[in-house]
Parts: structure tokens; C-alpha cells; sequence
């Protein structure tokens, strides 16, 4: 039965949907008979596959960044590949998919290397002190980020931005990601559901830390748990530096550098000593709510990512997963928050429901912020288009998987 936003029911956390059933059993008939090369998952055929498109790979890999990070990089790399192949137990789709977003990663590595070697006062943009909100996934960082964004006093990363980090003409970024979109959506019917996008919508910067190869976005759809560990306990710096390099290179280009950025991204949790590092003069957002209700939410987000790329998901071992995330994103963000005197505000889930226009209002008020009639106006038209979201469909399934027990 199809929700009012004309979503197919789940099932259960492990749902597929029908066209990603059906390319998983086209490529595995299409490599066992031939038709196609199974694409490789090794650092180095995906490394070779993208640099020999370039003129001058190492004059790219090596752009705007020190050797350290180029170091890191490679060895990122091939611990993710190791993982991946040890660990994931990909199926068809999921190898291919794997496969375009590590070569996608490449691929814009060593565009945006070649850009910062041809204008490198890119990286010199000095950039307005940004507001971060900090939290765990599905605690409501989407909802404070949104309504931040809308201000606009406020500079936001769009999906076309975020996906698409190196600045192209003629709207060219927009396509891509309207083409993005509408493949994952018709290979995941619940994507929007979860997390809503749009080319031009506001997104979080999740990409930005996955083009260094931060192990978030890539432990939400593959079992890699050695990676996840290798990546938890590895110096995250050099990825912190590559999303302040992105980050400028897209304030610069987009003319946008003079308002504040607000920006988000459950993994920051992790992090915050880095990302604070680049950001000493930032102002945070807490966001909070019930651990249990984070805990399930999260694990529905990330049993519908796997399920697609793998035919052996288990749901205690995604649970384990983000009981994991969870304790140890709410340790390290103690712990650098009790060092941090810069202006903080916090907002709770339930908060946010009961009363948003008093939430925002105090949230303004503790960074020391104005709080102007046309901001709270772009709110207002904010909330009641995310009323009509298709995202509102996922607390259904919540409710679902509850009362299957």
C-alpha cells in the first residue's frame, strides 16, 4: 500500500526495491557470461583508471596539498579497498556502485588538485565564522540545519555542490545531480523518505569529508569494520583539511564567502578537534534527543542503504554498528566540548517539535546571532514545505518495523 507521498510500503529493514533487484540479477547474468567486465575494487586499478584521463596526475594529486595528505589519501585508499573486498560481500550492484563512487572520488580529487595548482588564491578565501550543528544522526540536525540555512543573513551548501564539488559552467553540476537523484531514486523507492535532496535543496557536507576518504558515508552502506576501525582511530586531519580547501573553493566560486555557512554533519561528532582546528572562530548547535529513538532511526537508515548493495545484511549487526557510533560520537564530543569557549546554543528533538519558533529564538540569542522578521519569515515557509516532505514517511515505517517486534 503507497503512503499519501506515493512511496511503497517497507516492509521490513531489509526491504530492496524492485529495479535494484532487477540490475543486481542483469549485471551478475552480464560478468558471468561476458557481456561486461566486473569492475575492479583495487586501489590501484582505480587509481589508473581515472589518472590515465590526465594530462598530469601527479601535478593533480599533489595540488594544494602537502605530502602528508597525499600520503594519507593513498593509504586510506587501499585500507578501504582491503576492507571492502575482505569484509562488504558486495553483490553485483553493489560492486559497481562501489566502484562509481571511489572513482568518482578520484575523479574530483584530481580535478579539484589541478584547480588549487592553477588558482591557488581559492584556498586563500577568507571565509565568515560558519555555524556547525553538531549531533547524532537522526537527532534532528536535519530539521536545525535547514531552518538555519533559511535565514538569509545565512550561506548553505546545496546537494549539487556537496556531490559535485568542482565548479563547472552552465549549470552543468545541476544536471548531474538531477541525474544522480533520480538513479538512486529508482533503485531506492524509500531514499527521499529518509533523506530528502534535491539538486538545489540544502545539504549537508557529508560528501566533502568522504572525498578524503572519512569512513561515514561508506560504514552506512558496506559491512567494513576493519576500515571503520583503521579510519576511528586514525589523526582525521588531513580530511578536515580537504573539506576546508572545498569549502573555500565553493564560497569563492559562488560569491558567498562574507555570510556564514551553516553547515552539518553527524560524523563532526567524531571529529571536533580538527574541525574545530579550521574553524577556531565557529559557533555550534547541539542537537539532542532520546538515545533509543537515534539508535532505530539510524539503524533503518543504514539496513536501507546495505540492503541494495548486499544480499547478506544482518540487522543486530547494524544495530551493534551505530550502538558503537553512538557511544563513542557522544565520548569524543564530551570531551572536546568541555575544552571548547566558543558561543554554543543546544536544541532537543522534542523541543523542536513542541515549539520551534522558541527553540530558534533561544538557539539565536545563545550564539549571539540577530534574529530578524525576514529569517523568522523563510522559517515559516521552511516548515510548512517540510509538511508536505516525503520524509514524513519514514516515521511510518518506524511505526511498522515497532510493531513487527
Amino acid at each position: 500500500m503507497a503512503t499519501k507521498w506515493k512511496i511503497p510500503a517497507r516492509e521490513h529493514l531489509l526491504s530492496r526495491g524492485p529495479m535494484a533487484q532487477k540490475a543486481n540479477d542483469f549485471l551478475s547474468r552480464a560478468w558471468q557470461r561476458g557481456w561486461l567486465p566486473a569492475p575492479p575494487l583495487s586501489p590501484d586499478a582505480l587509481w589508473d583508471s581515472v589518472a590515465k584521463g590526465s594530462s598530469d596526475p601527479v601535478l593533480c594529486e599533489n595540488g594544494g596539498r602537502t605530502g602528508d595528505e597525499v600520503k594519507d589519501f593513498r593509504l586510506r585508499l587501499a585500507a578501504l579497498c582491503g576492507s571492502i573486498n575482505a569484509e562488504a560481500d558486495l553483490n553485483s550492484l553493489g560492486q559497481a556502485m562501489a566502484y562509481g563512487q571511489l572513482t568518482r572520488v578520484i575523479k574530483n580529487r584530481l580535478a579539484l588538485g589541478l584547480l588549487w595548482h592553477a588558482r591557488p588564491a581559492l584556498l586563500d578565501t577568507r571565509l565568515a565564522a560558519p555555524i556547525i550543528v553538531i549531533g547524532h544522526m537522526r537527532s534532528g540536525t536535519t530539521r536545525i540545519h535547514k531552518l538555519l540555512a533559511s535565514d538569509p543573513a545565512h550561506s548553505h551548501t546545496r546537494y549539487q555542490d556537496a556531490y559535485h564539488p568542482v565548479p563547472a559552467k552552465l549549470g552543468i553540476n545541476r544536471v548531474r545531480s538531477a541525474l544522480d537523484l533520480a538513479m538512486l531514486g529508482a533503485l531506492n523507492p524509500w531514499l527521499q523518505s529518509i533523506h530528502p535532496m534535491g539538486p538545489k535543496e540544502v545539504e549537508e557536507e557529508l560528501a566533502w569529508i568522504s572525498a578524503a576518504l572519512h569512513h561515514s558515508i561508506y560504514e552506512s552502506q558496506w559491512h567494513i569494520p576493519s576500515y571503520s576501525a583503521f579510519s576511528e582511530a586514525r589523526d582525521p586531519a588531513p580530511i578536515y583539511s580537504e573539506f576546508a580547501r572545498i569549502l573555500r573553493t565553493d564560497a569563492a566560486t559562488r560569491g558567498i564567502a562574507h555570510l556564514p555557512r551553516v553547515m552539518k554533519v553527524p560524523a563532526f561528532s567524531e571529529d571536533l578537534p580538527a574541525l574545530l582546528a579550521e574553524f577556531p572562530d565557529a559557533r555550534l548547535v547541539i542537537a539532542t534527543r532520546d538515545r533509543e529513538a537515534v539508535l532505530k532511526s539510524a539503524v533503518s537508515l543504514c539496513a536501507n542503504q546495505m540492503a541494495v548493495q548486499s544480499d547478506t545484511c544482518d540487522v543486530a549487526r547494524i544495530t551493534s554498528l551505530w550502538e558503537h557510533k553512538i557511544a563513542m560520537r557522544d565520548k569524543r564530543m564530551a570531551k572536546a566540548l568541555a575544552g571548547w569557549n566558543g558561543p554554543i546554543a543546544q536544541l532537543h528533538f522534542d523541543e523542536l517539535n513542541n515549539d520551534w519558533e522558541a527553540a530558534i529564538r533561544r538557539c539565536y540569542a545563545h550564539l549571539d546571532l540577530p534574529l530578524k522578521d525576514e529569517a523568522l519569515a523563510a522559517m515559516r515557509k521552511a516548515m510548512a514545505s517540510s509538511s508536505k516532505s516525503p520524509h514524513q514517511a519514514h516515521s511510518e515505517q518506524l511505526q511498522r518495523f515497532a510493531q513487527q517486534g
